[in-house]
């Protein structure tokens, strides 16, 4: 067979020791560098088949040459694979576990010689250890502010089972990449044990109807330049980014219309407008007469405001919830401004995502069936406005909700 003329296209491909064949491709590994990749088999038809793969996966990007170390593949696979084609905060989520813990705890190790104990070992140990004292966060801080691990005094700060489960799905993920590459033969972060604990539900906080309209008569009462944002938490149930995330153009006042299908992140120090979550979040809802109002009143002050800054007025997506400047609204000063709210209005605390769960309990209230309530608040499935969500509340809370708009009326 080996002396066999060779067919079209095989000109690589050669006889190798104990009578099988070898065959290779130039491609560009992660490094960027041009190396040589080789392929084995038994028969000249194995080969060849190794190498029409070989050639196409050069084709469509990086391949590495040799078999790398588990960081250097969580490396390659954040960049190539994670980065590009997932959502940049659950990109900038996967990173940060990789540094923290995937690699400092098993980065050394070949990727196709990690074993399951050595996952198993891994979770094991990054549960049970202190984080603080294993990543020195305490004796990177003055002299002055050492606190715990830096002075012998041990704080605990272990991390929740929930993180450790998340961490193992992290691996698993990166892992199943790799198979699908020929890296590994198996995947065994899939075959490790986590402790199978309950997990607990714990009832989140909400409002009755009558600390919700106090809480927006107060923010009315103020003029509140966030008012007509927390009508829009409170009574549709938007979630913060998605509400700081809107613009003009998906508002339709005389239609009574919103269409919900941008949200505002900060993922690795930018701020980012972009598409929602999931396809099930965008919706075009009715804007009933408190929210129209609401967001008519803030149309007017948005155009003072323009009118008062003149020059200095940032250009951008026409945001309907903006600094004085036209500058988008940072996430965390939201949630103070919320808070500062919840303090002058004298209602107890909740914070930004109770406010959404309100929405979906004065919907309870107001005896709106299910699944209507499930399209309102976007979810993904039914068990979560049942079980999550929503509660339902006395007769008199229901008579009270009756009276929210009225009460709430220019």
């Amino acid at each position: 067979m080996s002396g066999r003329a060779r067919a079209n296209g095989e000109g690589s491909i050669f006889p190798y020791r104990n009578g099988g064949y070898a065959a290779y491709a130039w491609v560009t590994t992660p490094a960027g560098d041009r190396r040589r990749k080789y392929v084995y088999g038994k028969t000249r038809e194995e080969v060849h088949e190794k190498w029409i793969k070989l050639q196409d996966a050069a084709r469509r990007g990086a391949v590495p040459t040799r078999v790398p170390t588990v960081g250097s593949y969580l490396t390659y696979w954040l960049r190539e694979v994670v980065s590009p084609n997932l959502a940049p905060l659950t990109a900038a989520t996967y990173e940060t576990y990789c540094r923290l813990y995937l690699v400092p705890g098993l980065g050394s190790i070949r990727l196709d010689r990690l074993k399951v104990s050595d996952v198993q070992v891994w979770l094991n140990q990054v549960s049970r250890v202190c984080q603080c004292c294993a990543q020195g966060k305490d004796g990177s801080r003055t002299e002055s502010r050492r606190r715990c691990c830096a002075i012998g005094q041990c704080c605990q700060q272990r991390l929740s089972p929930r993180t450790v489960m998340d961490l193992r799905a992290v691996l698993r993920a990166a892992l199943t990449c790799a198979k699908t590459e020929e890296l590994v033969a198996r995947n065994v972060a899939a075959v490790a044990k986590l402790p199978s604990g309950r997990r607990r539900s714990r009832p989140g906080k909400s409002w009755t109807s009558e600390e919700t309209r106090a809480f927006l008569e107060s923010a009315r009462a103020a003029s509140d330049a966030l008012y007509a944002a927390y009508v829009l938490v409170l009574v549709l149930g938007l979630r913060k980014g998605e509400a700081l995330g809107l613009a003009w153009g998906d508002v339709q006042l005389d239609a009574r219309e919103v269409t919900i299908c941008h949200q505002l992140q900060r993922v690795g120090g930018r701020l980012l407008h972009r598409e929602t979550k999931t396809e099930s979040s965008d919706a075009t809802l009715p804007l009933p007469d408190i929210c129209l109002n609401a967001l008519a009143l803030r149309q007017e002050e948005q155009n003072k405001a323009m009118a008062v800054a003149g020059p200095a007025w940032q250009p951008g997506p026409a945001l309907v919830f903006t600094t004085r400047y036209g500058t988008p609204i940072e996430p965390r000063n939201f949630n103070r401004s919320f808070a500062n709210r919840i303090a002058s209005a004298g209602v107890p605390p909740i914070t930004v995502h109770d406010a959404r769960r309100t929405c979906a309990s004065l919907l309870v209230d107001l005896d709106v069936h299910p699944r209507v309530a499930m399209q309102v608040l976007r979810h993904a499935r039914i068990s979560i406005t049942m079980e999550i969500y929503a509660r339902v509340s006395s007769k008199s809370t229901r008579e009270a909700l009756q009276k929210l708009g009225a009460s709430l009326a220019p």
